[in-house]
């Protein structure tokens, strides 16, 4: 069986997992499903419950599926209004949930920005926001915020989306200070790039569509670049959502958790080369790296 059997802090928790459709969350989702010492509230947009039926996940007693958009206010308090009424509150959260938007600086418009905060940012603190009271009155509780190598380095149209994770891994850091007094750990897990086709899922802003079928805008040879530059990286990268699933579990067996948790082995690497080079250096060599960079900035029309 996937994941550690060492016991769970707190013991017999009751889970509240967002975005748990596909990917890491679904990942996630079944891994506590298949340990049974957890009551695990699975949450996902209502258009996307389907898949948990498909994949296997279907309510019982130690099992809830709800609902759940994370950006609509009411939807947040329900889920945990639910988890309150049902199994006395949420032990631990896991803000799994999330979209990335693709797009340079020049082709996001505003609504666009705001929709990739809100769901990546603004609703995990929300929902963090809403399981406090709870567990500081249990004085225990774990907040599992899903970050990525993206909230400490940033890539070429994955502005919008580097930004909502720096600013999750800001105010998580906050929290973490603030929660420690009442036993209450808060720990940003950071993937990399996942093998899966989660690239498919990537949201271009309306100018980016535009510019991507206009071989003369200036910005084409960026986004024709990049994008099947992310993809081979996806493609190759061996880890998997279920490899970053274990590393969540592992993180709620440890009594004291760390507040960052590199998930897969780029993550790490970015970690240790963003911290060992001269600044200058480090943003030289990534600029080098970057796909047909040469050539941008050629086509301008």
């Amino acid at each position: 069986m996937p994941g550690s059997r060492r016991p769970l802090h707190p013991a017999n928790p009751v889970v509240l997992v967002t975005g748990a459709s596909t990917g890491i969350g679904l990942a996630i989702a079944k891994q506590l499903s298949e340990r049974g010492d957890t009551r695990t509230i699975v949450s996902a947009r209502d258009s996307s419950l389907p898949r948990l039926a498909a994949a296997g996940l279907r309510e019982g007693e130690r099992c809830r599926i709800h609902a759940l958009d994370v950006t609509d206010p009411r939807q947040r308090e329900a889920v945990v209004e639910a988890a309150e009424r049902h199994w006395g509150g949420v032990d631990v959260l896991i803000n799994n949930a999330g979209i990335t938007y693709r797009s340079v600086t020049e082709h996001l418009q505003a609504a666009e920005a705001t929709r990739q905060l809100e769901t990546n940012f603004l609703a995990p603190m929300e929902l963090a926001r809403l399981v406090l009271p709870g567990m500081r009155r249990k004085r225990a509780g774990r907040i599992v915020n899903i970050s990525s190598v993206s909230g400490m380095m940033a890539m070429p149209t994955m502005g919008v989306y580097s930004a909502s994770k720096f600013a999750l891994e800001g105010a998580s850091e906050s929290l973490w200070y603030e929660a420690r007094c009442w036993n209450v750990w808060v720990t940003l897990v950071q993937p990399g790039f996942i093998h899966s086709s989660s690239f498919r899922n990537v949201i271009l802003s309306e100018q980016a569509r535009h510019a991507v079928a206009d071989p003369g805008d200036p910005y084409a040879v960026v986004y024709r670049s990049m994008a099947p530059f992310i993809e081979r990286l996806m493609r190759l990268s061996p880890a998997t959502p279920e490899h970053v699933a274990r590393r969540v579990l592992r993180v709620l067996c440890q009594e004291r958790p760390p507040l960052r948790v590199s998930a897969t082995f780029d993550a790490r690497f970015f970690y240790l080369l963003r911290r060992l080079l001269p600044r200058r250096v480090y943003h030289a060599v990534l600029h080098r790296a970057l796909p047909r960079v040469r050539e941008w900035g050629s086509e301008e029309g």
